[in-house]
């Protein structure tokens, strides 16, 4: 993927923190946006960033792993996230 400038970049990342803090991504969301942001394609991500392997990342993404634990701390550590408990939205 091609460099973005550092304003687009920095509007991408504002607005990735808003829908995570929103409950707007889910779990296969999370780590294509995180990748997609930094212009990356999975295996690079995946073995430069995360230190996880491109097989665990691409079962993520598309929704056919199940992530460890360890594996999931990678991910959100990289974008200093943790992993916790949320509340799902509830419609009224």
């Amino acid at each position: 993927m091609k460099r973005r400038p550092d304003k687009e970049t920095t509007k991408m990342r504002v607005e990735f923190y808003e829908d995570i803090e929103a409950g707007n991504l889910s779990l296969e969301e999370v780590p294509r946006k995180m990748r997609k942001i930094l212009g990356m394609n999975r295996r690079e991500y995946a073995e430069k960033i995360l230190k996880i392997g491109f097989d665990t990342l691409q079962d993520i993404e598309t929704g056919k792993g199940n992530p460890t634990l360890k594996s999931l701390r990678a991910i959100g550590a990289a974008w200093g996230l943790d992993i916790a408990f949320v509340r799902k939205k509830r419609e009224f």
